[in-house]
C-alpha cells in the first residue's frame, strides 16, 4: 500500500518548530495543572474501512485523531473541518457528529466533540512536519497496543459499548 501521507522534506526551521512545540506544550501543561482552565476541542475519527487514521504530534507521546481547540465563537464542526485542513491537508468533508466527552486531560477540564468521517480510500495527506509528524492507519486489533490520548480512549470505549 502506498504511503498515505506526503511529508515535506525536513528543514532546520521544521526542527526548531518541533522543539518549540514540545517545550511549549510542557510549559502549557504545567500552567494548566495550576490554573485548571476549561477547554473545548473537536476531534475527527476518520475511518477507512474498519481502520482508523491516527496522527502523531511532535509534542506528544500518544497518538490522537486529527483535531484541536475550538476558537471562541467557532462551532465544533467548523473547528473540526479547520483542524483537518491545517493538520493533514484534508479539505472540507461531510462530518457526522459522534458525541462528546468531558474529562480532565493534560491538566485541563476538557469538553471534546467527536465527528466521524467514513472514506472508501485514504486520499494523499499533507503533513506539515512541525506539529503533525506522522499518520498511521490502525486496524481495530492494533488499537489495543497503541498509546492513545485520553479523549480517543473515551471515544473508542463508547464505540465498544454501542456494539454490546
Amino acid at each position: 500500500m502506498p504511503s498515505p501521507e506526503r511529508v515535506r522534506r525536513g528543514t532546520l526551521l521544521d526542527a526548531v518548530w518541533r522543539v518549540v512545540l514540545r517545550v511549549g506544550f510542557r510549559f502549557a501543561r504545567a500552567w494548566w495543572h495550576l490554573r485548571r482552565p476549561r477547554h473545548e476541542g473537536a476531534l475527527v475519527a476518520i475511518y477507512v474501512g474498519q481502520a482508523l487514521l491516527l496522527v502523531k504530534s511532535s509534542y506528544r507521546s500518544e497518538w490522537n485523531f486529527p483535531g484541536g481547540s475550538i476558537h471562541p465563537g467557532e462551532a465544533p464542526d467548523a473547528a473540526a473541518q479547520r483542524e483537518m485542513d491545517e493538520e493533514i491537508g484534508l479539505p472540507s468533508c461531510a462530518l457526522r457528529p459522534a458525541g462528546r466527552v468531558c474529562g480532565n486531560w493534560d491538566g485541563r477540564r476538557d469538553r471534546v466533540y467527536f465527528f466521524e468521517l467514513h472514506l472508501d480510500r485514504l486520499p494523499e495527506l499533507r503533513l506539515d512536519n512541525r506539529e503533525i509528524i506522522a499518520v498511521h492507519l490502525a486496524s481495530p486489533e492494533e488499537l489495543q497496543g497503541i498509546a492513545l490520548t485520553g479523549p480517543v480512549v473515551e471515544y473508542l470505549a463508547s464505540k465498544r459499548s454501542e456494539r454490546v
